[in-house]
């Protein structure tokens, strides 16, 4: 049994363990996998992990020992599945793994733009507060989620674990899904309605045909100046010029972004240098608990191939 892990830095730099791959088969690990090297790293292989190393329809016809694909993720866009449906190749992908962690991420970048940790600190560290006169001071306003509005678009699993952290701060809850169903201090209501009245919007629907750049120059003109946007989903459900645009014009008041259009973003992206947007380099799932998990429900998925009963199939 021949396998290969083409990008496994990201979800392993060093702080888990391959052992159990090693013990299925020939298992080579390769940090990262370059363009012009993905044909050659999979050749021959029984078994191909992947995270965002793609695995094209050109490249998956050569490789006629290729009988299972892993998925170092939840989402599967970068695997042309369905060829792979055609072919009988199992496709599992990594689900729920990380629903605490992005919901977590999705209020340090609220809390952000509320409390201005950051900038306070540096200026405590930069000898502002040891020179002033009085015993505080801030730097930007300063504000309470209790009693704000939170609008969470698209309510899966990460977007109910949102929502419930939103009560426990005192927010108002609106949501838009296309499947609503009775939660607990959440209203349902239209896209329109939530824009009109969320000081926060949080997106959490998965990128489709029908979301890819919904966050446009329309969407944004319908929310509140006040307003912050919050991206934790794709990048690209954003139009980033868009977003920008309104940033730098005061249409709405911030944004906090961990996915981007392009990952790793060019140095020209029109994100990058605007002082109200806060942006992470696609953390949410990055936590030392939250990759132990994915580890952990990669194992299972590939042990369950193993035996004959492949779970967690994309399709």
């Amino acid at each position: 049994m021949k396998i290969c892990v083409l990008d496994g830095f990201t979800t392993n730099p060093g702080d888990l363990s391959w052992e159990w791959l090693y013990e299925c088969g020939d298992c080579t690990v390769y940090d990262r996998t370059p363009a012009n090297l993905i044909a050659e790293r999979c050749e021959g292989c029984d078994i191909v992990i992947t995270n965002k190393t793609p695995l094209r329809r050109g490249l998956l016809e050569t490789l006629t020992n290729l009988k299972y694909i892993g998925l170092l993720s939840t989402g599967f866009n970068i695997v042309d599945w369905e060829y792979c449906k055609e072919k009988g190749i199992p496709v599992c992908n990594i689900p729920s793994y990380s629903t605490s962690a992005v919901a977590q991420l999705v209020f340090a970048l609220i809390l952000e733009h509320t409390n201005s940790v950051a900038v306070h600190s540096d200026s405590v560290h930069g000898g502002e507060w040891s020179a002033y006169k009085d015993f505080c001071y801030w730097k930007t306003p300063l504000t309470e989620l209790d009693g704000k509005t939170l609008g969470i678009i698209g309510f899966g699993k990460i977007g109910k674990a949102v929502a419930k952290i939103a009560a426990s701060f005192g927010m108002k809850i609106l949501a838009n899904t296309n499947h609503p169903s009775s939660f607990e201090n959440v209203e349902f209501t239209s896209v329109d309605e939530l824009l009109s009245k969320s000081d926060f919007v949080s997106i959490h629907c998965p990128l489709t045909p029908a979301t890819e750049g919904m966050v446009n120059a329309e969407f944004i003109s319908k929310m509140k100046k006040t307003a912050v946007l919050i991206n934790t989903s794709r990048g690209q459900v954003v139009d980033e010029k868009a977003l920008a645009d309104a940033l730098k014009n005061g249409n709405i008041a911030g944004a906090g972004l961990d996915v981007l259009h392009t990952e790793p973003p060019s140095p020209d992206s029109p994100l990058l240098g605007i002082k109200n947007c806060f942006i992470t380099p696609h953390i949410a799932w990055a936590g030392f608990e939250t990759r132990e998990r994915l580890m952990k429900i990669c194992k299972k998925n590939v042990l369950a191939y193993l035996n004959g009963s492949p779970i967690n199939l994309v399709y």
